[in-house]
């Protein structure tokens, strides 16, 4: 192993979680960024918000149709721009880690980026789809019904399928590197830091916050045969969590995290990228509600599965 390259992995989360793409592609170029920000003393959260506004931009690039060669740049422009938020979206987390510059704000500013790529990208889709002919129905145009596509395939699905990935992933780290070494927080938590929290002087991370309380929430009210089996470790080990255990549980979650890693970015940008590219960006939203919603559903049973096997040890 190179020193570059050592340099790279010690700025992973963990082996278990990253996707191979990313080691090869995304977390080295990100990692470069990032050297190049700490250089300037620019912080994460900055970073972050760069992020944003490039995936944002790719959205708009999407709106054009790729069926002439202006078209097929203008699209290609916007692969370049959300290949680049992405990379931006890597180098925060690789540069608060080399830095220790790490903020309740950043994680949850790291946790919207995603959702401020993409509602722009369904929104311009659906603009662009609005009177083309409907596939195998050449004598109807989309008209509004791509609109509701696109939002049940947007806040329907992609949103709760990044929310549990992210769940799933940050309980991984949790078991396999303990508290330090993960984001895993709980909603109760992250309740009462946003009720103690002043509004004056703090509105901008209020707000934030009051996203995240909903965040964790709703990852909680998904899985509740894993908050049976939380409450059952917490009741018996308190936050001393034997290692037998922390190892068991890995070795049920570690087949997930493909999964996980599926259900984040990496899969659903290539398919946007083709699609938009071929002309025919309607694929992208089906895509989203029958190969990643499948994936999804089979993830959270298996998960929920094996909590429940674990909790009822525990509670035997």
């Amino acid at each position: 192993m190179t020193e570059q390259q050592h340099d790279v992995s010690s700025t992973f989360k963990s082996q278990d979680t990253e996707e191979w793409l990313d080691i090869v592609f995304t977390r080295p170029i990100g990692y470069r960024w990032a050297l190049f920000f700490n250089h300037f003393d620019i912080h994460p959260n900055t970073v972050t918000v760069l992020s944003m506004i490039l995936g944002a931009a790719a959205g708009v690039m999407f709106y054009f149709d790729a069926d002439t060669t202006q078209g097929v740049l203008l699209n290609l422009c916007g692969v370049l721009l959300l290949m680049w938020a992405n990379f931006y979206d890597s180098a925060d987390g690789q540069l608060a880690r080399m830095t220790g510059k790490k903020t309740q704000l950043g994680r949850i500013l790291d946790g919207a980026s995603s959702d401020v790529w993409f509602i722009p990208i369904y929104f311009f889709i659906s603009l662009r789809l609005f009177n083309k002919p409907i596939p195998l129905c050449p004598d109807h145009t989309w008209g509004l019904w791509i609109f509701v596509l696109c939002a049940v395939a947007g806040f329907g699905a992609h949103t709760y399928e990044c929310q549990l990935a992210d769940y799933y992933r940050n309980i991984h780290l949790y078991f396999l590197k303990g508290k330090a070494g993960s984001e895993f927080d709980h909603y109760a938590q992250q309740k009462q830091k946003y009720e103690q929290m002043p509004f004056r002087g703090h509105a901008t991370e209020k707000i934030f916050q009051w996203f995240y309380v909903n965040y964790t929430h709703t990852q909680e009210l998904v899985t509740p045969q894993f908050q049976r089996l939380w409450r059952a470790l917490k009741d018996k080990y308190g936050d001393d969590i034997p290692q037998d255990f922390r190892d068991r549980f890995r070795a049920a979650s570690l087949p997930l995290m493909k999964w996980t890693n599926i259900l984040t970015f990496n899969t659903r940008a290539i398919v946007l990228y083709i699609s938009c590219l071929i002309d025919e960006p309607w694929i992208y939203p089906v895509f989203e509600l029958t190969v990643l919603l499948a994936i999804y559903l089979h993830m959270r049973h298996e998960h929920e599965s094996f909590s429940r096997r674990f909790a009822d040890e525990l509670l035997a």
